[in-house]
């Protein structure tokens, strides 16, 4: 199904403007984002053709199923919180059955995890994207050569500047495991090449060494440790790191960049948003949407303030939101019997009419 589907059949029950629109904290060139909520047609509800979410290609119009998104609120998801939070003048189309999930019946003390959850889960993208700008990784992967030294007394030499002063070529290399010890082995060379020894490794992609025999008794040219551990570490940063570079906005980057900032500044200033809702419902029991302080929040999207006060902002309110838990009148968690007995009141009035 798709959501053209959806409008034709008449099955969406609540639509609404969610995202920067909805709190107030949209600019020239912000999109607008649509959330609500449908239910199927009886015979894929009832038989194998279950479908919890049906979205465009960007995500910015994004439709849940009825169970699904009740499902999601008794989770305290913070997003789907907000959208059934949504203001009047937010929401775009509502079915009355829809008022019979009203947001007491969520609200709770479960909701102090799931959004502090949600804004550490932000701090870690932005300090992601602060060690990725920080430190860039070179197009071309190192090569297991890199991660491989010579072992002379108590020190070691990177391999390929022992390879260099000694003139030789790795392909003439023969290596031999050291018994009873990880990733430590004999190298040998033959620069006529007659010995047929396989080299260090097969080629630039390689991930492991090479093995050659070696006719016993033959004179040992030095001892090398492979440090598998760090080059593990690095094939996993290079490939995280150029995944970022392909699937990263290019133009939230530059805009980072340009303000001199070396972390998401949009994700950051939607950090501490959810951190202000999350202290209101701690203290008030309920979500207004519209954000009262545009200019403060703007102000962190715009790269105003730096990664620390940033920072600061956002452990004063987990701190603020902890203190608050502790004198709130919420329930530990959702009223789960009767969220339930609602979903299934719904849906008998939705099937059987």
């Amino acid at each position: 199904m798709t959501i053209d589907d959806l409008k034709a059949q008449n099955l969406i029950l609540f639509e609404v403007i969610s995202g920067s629109r909805a709190f107030g904290l949209a600019t020239e060139t912000s999109d607008t984002d649509i959330k609500g909520v449908f239910y199927l047609p009886k015979d894929k509800f009832y038989g194998l053709e279950y479908i919890p979410q049906i979205s465009n290609e960007t995500n910015d119009i994004v439709y849940y199923e009825l169970g699904r998104f009740v499902e999601l609120l008794l989770k305290s998801n913070p997003n789907i919180l907000e959208v059934l939070a949504s203001a009047p003048d937010c929401i775009l189309y509502q079915h009355p059955i829809m008022q019979q999930l009203t947001l007491d019946l969520f609200l709770s003390q479960q909701t102090k995890q799931t959004f502090a959850h949600y804004a550490m889960s932000q701090i870690k993208k932005a300090k992601g994207l602060n060690k990725k700008i920080n430190n860039p990784i070179e197009v071309k992967r190192k090569t297991v050569l890199d991660f491989c030294y010579i072992i002379q007394g108590q020190h070691a030499y990177p391999l390929t500047n022992w390879l260099s002063e000694k003139r030789f070529e790795q392909h003439l290399c023969g290596l031999v495991n050291i018994p009873h010890s990880r990733d430590l082995y004999a190298l040998f060379y033959d620069a006529s090449g007659d010995c047929g020894y396989h080299g260090i490794i097969q080629n630039d992609d390689s991930t492991e060494l090479c093995l050659s025999s070696v006719k016993v008794g033959t004179t040992v040219n030095a001892y090398l440790s492979f440090n598998r551990d760090s080059f593990s570490s690095h094939c996993r940063d290079y490939k995280a790191y150029w995944q970022w570079v392909e699937k990263r906005n290019e133009q939230r980057y530059q805009s980072n960049i340009k303000s001199g900032n070396d972390f998401d500044a949009k994700n950051m200033m939607h950090t501490i948003r959810l951190l202000q809702v999350a202290h209101e419902i701690m203290t008030k029991g309920t979500i207004t949407n519209k954000c009262a302080n545009r200019d403060e929040l703007l102000a962190i999207k715009n790269g105003q303030l730096s990664y620390d006060e940033i920072m600061h902002i956002s452990e004063t309110l987990l701190s603020k939101i902890e203190i608050a838990s502790i004198t709130s009148m919420l329930p530990e968690t959702p009223n789960f019997t009767k969220a339930i007995a609602q979903l299934v009141k719904m849906r008998e009035l939705l099937y059987n009419h």
